[in-house]
């Protein structure tokens, strides 16, 4: 689950994109880029492991020249967490090509060995987005003029969109051309675009959500639809076309759930106002189902459930306390790479006020339980400091199936609640009640935001994959994969690059 940026400008664009991927870090935090385009038609590139404000020194930020430019932050899905891996990619031919992606590839392995044989062109890295880049590059070559059209560029997409399967949202820069931004036909990562006028000319930008728009006074014009393809030129000509036949429209509620910052709309939906209805609708189960626990106090599991634990600590009219501390310095448990640093990360990241728990009996409010290493840690730390009796409430449903299209879950015995009842699960983590949000009422908390939403990609609680290609033989190529230490490559900083324009 990356956050892609993407700015045109009349003037540099580097603090700009650094500023975006600031607000899009809790997208991830493994690694970041930032691509430029010179006066020169260089590509300026930086890319490196690490937070934003570790990979981007002044050095690297005075090299970064240009008024157009992509950036990213990397949360690894697919691929391995060497430097290599992290985007954006670029490609010198055709005209010369960069590209960055926020999603997952379902059919990664068919397209690159359709690059390799078929045209010829060498992938250096394990990353799905790579392979990406390489196609889209391959159909721009096609086209036997130096001077791309609006029409060649959609064309191009088009046939992207017919070619490759699974999630993504891309930002792209083209040599000499412009920026190019399109999303999936079913629309599963998210993707919007905005503008601001300067001496009363348009600038334009691209984001993974609304936030990194509101933090550059860009105003939010539209989500870009599923299917949809954005070319704005080096001199700011907005040009917009659906480049899918079949359209499809189901984004990813894990989005509203936990991913997405709650100052985001995002497809319409305030992120903010889908969590409180979560809230409400959990508040409401467990008043009819639980109404015989005695409960004393309502305590979130900081951050992304607090509005929810809010309006549960409402509904059943107890006191809402802050009971747990966070440490700001020490990333997201949930997408940092790898079960032992996600359980090494809980007791530095949290700790317990003892006085809101000892002698209590406590409900806890998660957002979503994953693996259950954090509820196991933060559960002994509760009983630790005196809890009587724990209960706990998830927003989410149960996560049985793994995720394929960007969402750290693609191996299914690494989910706690695969091939578990509830109370099973209860025993495992440690708590004397637990309760979970039902599907249907996390679809109606997000779905009373924008009622033209249909239906949400839930394959996480459901086991549905809307790409219709998702096979157990794919699964198990994909946990195979994440367990091949063999990928990674040597982990070396990208200190600056400056590719010439090479042209057809």
């Amino acid at each position: 689950m990356c956050g892609i940026v993407g700015i045109v400008s009349f003037s540099p664009v580097n603090q700009s994109i650094y500023d975006a991927l600031t607000v899009l870090q809790h997208r991830g935090q493994d690694a970041a880029g930032i691509v430029t385009i010179d006066q020169n038609n260089y590509f300026r590139l930086r890319k490196a492991n690490g937070l934003v404000q570790d990979v981007f020194q002044l050095q690297h930020m005075q090299r970064l020249q240009g008024n157009i430019g992509i950036g990213h932050v990397r949360y690894p899905t697919a691929g391995s967490a060497s430097v290599s891996e992290a985007q954006p990619f670029y490609v010198n031919a055709p005209y010369g090509i960069t590209l960055a992606h926020n999603g997952n590839l379902t059919n990664t392995q068919e397209l690159r060995d359709s690059i390799l044989h078929k045209v010829r062109r060498h992938v250096n890295t394990h990353s799905d987005s790579e392979v990406l880049l390489n196609i889209l590059a391959s159909e721009l070559d096609k086209f036997s003029t130096y001077r791309l059209t609006p029409d060649n560029i959609f064309s191009a997409i088009k046939q992207v969109n017919k070619t490759v399967k699974g999630a993504y949202a891309c930002v792209a820069m083209i040599i000499d051309h412009g920026l190019i931004a399109f999303r999936d036909p079913n629309g599963i990562r998210p993707l919007v675009i905005g503008k601001r006028i300067v001496d009363g000319r348009t600038e334009y930008m691209v984001a993974s959500e609304s936030v990194a728009l509101d933090t550059l006074d860009f105003e939010l014009m539209r989500d870009v639809e599923p299917g949809e393809a954005i070319y704005i030129t080096c001199d700011g000509q907005l040009h917009t076309q659906q480049c899918a036949d079949e359209i499809k429209f189901r984004p990813c509620i894990f989005e509203y759930v936990y991913f997405a910052r709650p100052d985001s709309l995002m497809n319409g939906v305030s992120v903010y106002q889908s969590r409180i209805l979560m809230g409400q609708k959990l508040g409401q189960k467990i008043a009819k189902e639980w109404h015989n626990l005695d409960i004393d106090v309502v305590i979130p599991i900081p951050e992304t459930s607090c509005d929810a634990a809010l309006e549960i600590a409402r509904i059943l009219n107890k006191p809402y306390r802050q009971g747990f501390v966070k440490n700001r310095y020490v990333g997201r448990t949930f997408i940092m790479p790898g079960q032992s640093t996600r359980r090494r990360s809980v007791r530095r990241k949290l700790n317990a006020n003892r006085i809101e728990f000892e002698g209590k009996n406590v409900l806890l409010v998660d957002d979503s339980i994953v693996r259950g290493t954090t509820s196991q840690e933060i559960i002994e730390m509760v009983r630790s400091v005196g809890a009587n009796k724990v209960y706990l409430a998830s927003a989410a449903p149960e996560i049985r199936f793994p995720n394929v299209y960007g969402i750290d879950m693609p191996v299914a015995n690494e989910l706690i609640a695969h091939n578990r009842t509830v109370d099973e699960i209860a025993q495992q983590i440690g708590v004397d009640k637990l309760i979970f949000q039902n599907l249907h009422d996390l679809i109606e908390a997000v779905k009373e935001g924008n009622p033209t939403i249909t239906d949400f990609e839930c394959s996480v609680f459901d086991g549905d994959y809307i790409t219709g290609d998702i096979t157990q033989s794919y699964l198990s190529y994909l946990s195979l994969s994440r367990s091949n230490t063999d990928l990674i490559l040597p982990n070396k900083e990208i200190e600056n690059l400056e590719i010439h324009n090479v042209g057809q």
